[in-house]
C-alpha cells in the first residue's frame, strides 16, 4: 500500500509540470501513427486498382499473402510468412517427419539458395552442396519466387520423380533427377574411428537430444573403451533451439550455454546446463564448416567458449538471430517466422555475420582451401544483402590460406577433418597437434601473377622496333 502511494505521489507532482507537454507528446505519437494508417490505405489502394486494371484476373489471398511476405523478407533473409499450408509443412519437419527432398533453403536477390543437404535424404545423396542455386523445378523457373513458393513446387507425393535445375560456381547449369520420399532424417547417429567415437548431428529437430543420447550410450556399451569423442556438425542448418541447449547439455556440468537479446536490453533470456556429462568428461572435438549454422553455432560456440572442446573445420556459416513462429488465428491463417533476438555465446560474443572461427583450421580438400582463398565463391551469412549486422567493428575473416588442407599424398577416401580431429584427441590438444605445413592457393598464385605482369612494361614487338 506504501508503495503505491509513493508512486501516486511521485506521479501528482511530475504532473504539475508537465501538462503542457503531455498534449505535445499525445501530438508527437499520433503523427507517426496516423503516417502508418495511411501507407495501410495506400496498400488497400494498390490492391484494388491491381483487382480492376491487371490484364488478368488475380487470386486476392495469393496477392495479399505475398504482400505480407515481401513485408518480412525485406527486413532480413530469416523472417517470412508462412500460408497455412507452409505452416503445417513446418510443423511436420521440427516435428522430424515430412515428405519431401530434404533441403534447407534460403532465398537471395530471387533466387532459391541450399543452405544444406539433410543427411541421408534424396537431396545429400544426389551431391547438392550448400551454396548451390536451384534455378528450376521440373523445368519450370522458380527465379522471383518466395522460399515458400519454391517448396511448394519442391514437395508432393512420395515416390514421383523431381527435376531440379542446378547452378553452381565454376560449372554450367545441370539437372538432376530425385525421388521424393516421405523425410524421416535420423538427426544423431554414432560410429567409431580408430579408438574415437563420432557423433554425428545432422539437425535439430525435436528427436535431436534422445537420438544423439541414445547413439552415444549404444556406442559407448559396445566401445567401453572409447578414448574421445567427436561431434560432428559440419553441415548442419540448425533447427529448434531448445534442441541445442539439450545437445549442449549433454556435455556440460553446468553453467550458461546461450543468451538471446531482443530489441529491449533488459529483454535477456539465458539457458543454463544442468550437473551431468553423459561422456564422463570424456575429450571432445567438435566439427564445423560453412555449413554449420544456427542451432549448430550454439553449440560449437557454447562448448568452445566453456573450454569443453576444441574446434576443428572451417569458420560457420554466421546465422546469430533467433525466430520466433508467430501462429495468426491459432494457425487458420497461417503464421509470421519473425527475428526476434540474437543469441551470443557464454562469453557473450555474437556470431551474427562473423561466425564461428575453429582453434584449428582444416580444409576438407585441397579445392576447398583454394576457395577459402579466393572469398569470391564462399557462401555464408555475411553473403546475404538484407542481413542483421555484425556487432560493431567485428567483420567476418576475409580470403586467407587456411592453415591446414590434405596433402598430395592423403588418401581421398578418408575424411581429411575427421583425420585431423583424431590427432587432436590423440595428442591431448590443437596446441599439443603437429601442424602441417600451409597449402598453397593457386588461384591466389595466378591473381598475384596477373598483376605483377599487368604492371610491368610490355615488350616492344619486332613491328615497334
Amino acid at each position: 500500500m506504501k508503495t503505491y502511494l509513493m508512486i501516486g505521489a511521485s506521479a501528482f507532482v511530475l504532473g504539475a509540470g508537465s501538462m503542457a507537454y503531455v498534449s505535445q507528446a499525445a501530438m508527437a505519437a499520433a503523427q507517426p501513427q496516423a503516417k502508418t494508417y495511411r501507407m495501410l490505405g495506400l496498400f488497400g489502394d494498390v490492391v484494388k486498382i491491381i483487382e480492376s486494371q491487371y490484364v488478368s484476373e488475380v487470386d486476392d489471398t495469393k496477392l495479399i499473402q505475398s504482400g505480407i511476405d515481401g513485408m518480412l523478407t525485406s527486413l532480413d533473409p530469416h523472417s517470412g510468412y508462412l500460408d497455412p499450408e507452409s505452416f503445417d509443412d513446418m510443423r511436420d519437419q521440427t516435428r522430424g517427419e515430412y515428405g519431401g527432398l530434404g533441403i534447407e533453403v534460403t532465398s537471395e536477390d530471387g533466387v532459391v539458395k541450399v543452405i544444406s543437404p539433410m543427411d541421408g535424404t534424396p537431396a545429400f545423396r544426389a551431391g547438392i552442396k550448400a551454396g548451390d542455386y536451384i534455378t528450376a523445378v521440373n523445368g519450370e523457373s522458380v527465379l522471383g519466387l518466395t522460399v515458400t513458393e519454391a517448396v511448394k513446387q519442391m514437395r508432393g507425393k512420395p515416390g514421383e520423380t523431381v527435376a531440379l535445375t542446378i547452378a553452381r560456381e565454376k560449372t554450367d547449369p545441370f539437372d538432376v533427377k530425385l525421388i521424393r520420399e516421405v523425410i524421416k532424417p535420423k538427426s544423431a547417429s554414432a560410429r567409431m574411428e580408430g579408438d574415437y567415437g563420432v557423433l554425428r548431428v545432422g539437425a535439430f529437430n525435436e528427436k535431436t537430444t534422445d537420438e544423439a543420447e541414445a547413439a552415444f550410450a549404444e556406442l559407448k556399451a559396445k566401445n567401453p573403451n572409447i578414448k574421445g569423442l567427436i561431434l560432428d556438425l559440419r553441415n548442419n542448418p540448425g533447427g529448434l533451439l531448445d534442441q541445442a541447449v539439450g545437445i549442449s547439455d549433454l556435455f556440460l556440468e553446468g553453467g550458461e550455454i546461450v543468451s538471446q537479446r531482443g530489441r529491449d536490453p533488459r529483454d535477456v533470456e539465458r539457458y543454463n546446463a544442468r550437473p551431468g556429462d553423459m561422456t564422463g568428461g570424456l575429450p571432445l572435438v567438435v566439427l564445423i564448416n560453412s555449413g554449420s549454422a544456427s542451432a549448430s553455432e550454439i553449440v560449437a560456440g557454447a562448448l568452445q567458449d566453456r573450454k569443453r572442446a576444441e574446434l576443428v573445420g572451417t569458420t560457420s556459416f554466421g546465422k546469430g538471430s533467433v525466430q520466433t513462429v508467430i501462429p495468426l488465428r491459432g494457425g487458420v491463417d497461417g503464421a509470421l517466422k519473425l527475428t526476434t533476438a540474437k543469441y551470443y555465446t557464454p562469453s557473450g560474443r555474437s556470431i551474427q555475420k562473423t561466425g564461428i572461427e575453429p582453434n584449428l583450421e582444416v580444409a576438407l580438400t585441397r579445392d576447398e582451401a583454394q576457395i577459402i582463398a579466393n572469398r569470391a565463391f564462399q557462401f555464408s551469412e555475411a553473403s546475404f544483402k538484407n542481413a542483421l549486422n555484425a556487432d560493431e567493428g567485428k567483420v567476418r575473416r576475409g580470403a586467407h590460406q587456411p592453415a591446414e588442407a590434405p596433402p598430395e599424398t592423403f588418401d581421398a577416401k578418408k575424411d581429411f577433418q575427421i583425420t585431423r580431429a583424431t590427432d587432436v584427441l590423440r595428442y591431448g590438444s590443437v596446441a599439443l597437434t603437429p601442424k602441417l605445413p600451409k597449402p598453397t592457393a593457386r588461384m591466389a598464385e595466378v591473381v598475384s601473377k596477373a598483376r605483377i605482369a599487368e604492371a610491368k612494361p610490355a615488350a616492344a614487338t619486332p613491328a615497334q622496333k
